[in-house]
């Protein structure tokens, strides 16, 4: 139980300073060199990247580097692009963006050293205005966030962001180039975030027509891959629905590419897994199914890089809905869509949250999971090891909303009828059907296996599920602010 609503540390509140609420020590504490206790665990975000016992680890802290704010000139000759904002404000925000918004937009790689937000985006930003702009932007609203007093910072640094794209886009060569697309991309995601949907939209178009001038989606990916990764990847979490095509499966055309992996050969690996070849499933689904199947198994004896799982999430995922139906009520595959749906799902969860949230698309899917097992439910067909799995993957993925006991309920009613008496019952199944071995891979699942087998948590599960039902709106989007502006006042493009 909390023993205190305080957020800040123990040495910061009893000195009345601000704290800016880092972890495992907060900045003030470290350059204090005293112990930093928290009462409450912050939500500032990450720990603060090669922080040990007092000193820096971290490659970009070094004496006299571009982002020791604290303990010095930042740069003496002010070589980084101007803004209006104090020279004081900026520095903080330099470091802000390096030392904690980089690693939340790519949680991917928390390596300062390879980090490609680090590596590749800052380099551009400090030679072009407008991507420097928009960066501290990003560092500033999460300031403002915290300290709850209004935007007024943020969106100064959104109307000049906006004047210095207007000017770079003029020019054909300046207009396609890297910082300029990512600049677009990152202000149609903040535009999402504040609830204005519309301005978001227009950025993504005005982004697509950029990518075209390039040569492709894949044609930027060869010269960019972070640019190309972001764009693909934060365009169909804003508009619902993937915005380029993917290649075929054997890496032809101009789309999002495979993965290498998704060439090797797609038959089964191992005898033990559940067999789909038993079940009418249309073949676009099937092949998707089948190969990632394969490539999760070879995953068990090598390791999968966090960034070619992110490739692999982002083709996959907009092969599947891509190849999606539109939307008709009873489907003609029910079996089918409920398999492309979960695919999708846990591709999501397995991955995990990159560059933005991606809650308001992951709500869309659930609630076409959920009407595709409603009308397979009404099928004449057992309970086996799908079902099993389509319940771990609809229980987590609804985890904190209202759709939680919908899936918990189904999962009580499976583990019934398969006598599944514990977890490890159901991982048995679980693993037959889909499964990627990663580290706390079975804790994500436990959690929820535990509530439907543990009777004495229904009540309180109930009171969870009623609590989220009373305050979620679906679809939502958290906004930074109430006030809505004009879409036409953005255009650039």
């Amino acid at each position: 139980m909390r023993q205190s609503l305080r957020r800040s540390c123990a040495a910061c509140a009893k000195s009345k300073t601000s704290c800016d609420l880092r972890t495992p020590r907060c900045s003030r504490c470290i350059k204090r060199k005293v112990e930093c206790a928290y009462a409450n665990e912050p939500s500032a975000g990450p720990a603060t990247p090669g922080w040990q016992n007092g000193a820096s680890t971290n490659p970009l802290d070094g004496p006299g580097t571009l982002t020791n704010y604290r303990f010095g000139s930042l740069d003496p000759f002010d070589s980084y692009p101007q803004t209006r904002l104090p020279r004081e404000h900026v520095q903080r925000l330099i470091y802000s963006f390096l030392h904690k918004i980089a690693f939340q937009y790519y949680p991917l790689d928390l390596n300062a050293t390879s980090n490609p937000f680090l590596i590749s985006w800052w380099p551009l930003a400090l030679g072009d205005p407008v991507l420097f702009h928009v960066s501290l932007q990003t560092a500033c609203l999460d300031e403002e966030l915290l300290a709850q007093k209004g935007f007024q910072t943020s969106e100064l640094l959104m109307a000049d962001s906006v004047a210095l794209l207007r000017r770079k886009v003029e020019s054909m060569s300046l207009a396609v180039q890297d910082g300029t697309m990512n600049s677009v991309i990152t202000l149609a995601t903040i535009e999402f975030g504040k609830g204005n949907t519309k301005v978001g939209e227009m950025h993504v178009n005005g982004l697509k027509r950029l990518v075209d001038m390039r040569g492709g989606i894949n044609a930027v990916r060869q010269t960019s891959p972070l640019t190309a990764r972001m764009v693909s990847w934060v365009s169909m979490l804003i508009m619902g629905h993937p915005q380029f095509e993917t290649q075929d499966d054997f890496g032809i055309g101009d789309g999002i590419p495979p993965t290498s992996e998704w060439q090797f050969d797609s038959t089964a690996l191992d005898d033990q897994l559940f067999d789909l070849s038993t079940i009418e499933v249309e073949y676009a689904v099937k092949n998707v199914f089948n190969r990632l199947r394969n490539i999760f198994q070879r995953a068990r004896n090598i390791t999968f890089p966090a960034t070619q799982l992110h490739d692999l999430t982002c083709f996959v995922i907009h092969r599947l809905l891509l190849s999606a139906p539109a939307t008709t009520i009873p489907p003609t595959s029910p079996m089918t869509e409920s398999i492309r749906y979960g695919i999708i799902l846990y591709m999501f969860i397995t991955q995990g949250p990159t560059y933005y949230s991606h809650a308001v698309i992951l709500n869309k899917i659930m609630i076409r999971f959920m009407e595709n097992l409603e009308h397979l439910a009404s099928t004449s067909r057992v309970y086996d090891s799908l079902d099993v799995w389509f319940g771990a993957v609809g229980m987590v993925a609804s985890a904190g909303t209202a759709h939680h006991r919908w899936f918990i309920n189904r999962a009580r009613n499976i583990a019934a009828a398969l006598q599944l008496e514990n977890f490890s019952d159901t991982l048995v199944h679980i693993k037959t059907v889909l499964w990627l071995e990663k580290p706390q891979s079975e804790d994500l699942f436990r959690s929820h296996w535990d509530t439907v087998f543990n009777l004495a948590d229904q009540s309180a599960e109930h009171d969870l599920c009623q609590k989220a039902s009373n305050t979620e709106e679906v679809g939502h989007t958290r906004h930074y602010h109430d006030g809505h502006h004009d879409p036409k006042d953005d255009g650039y493009l």
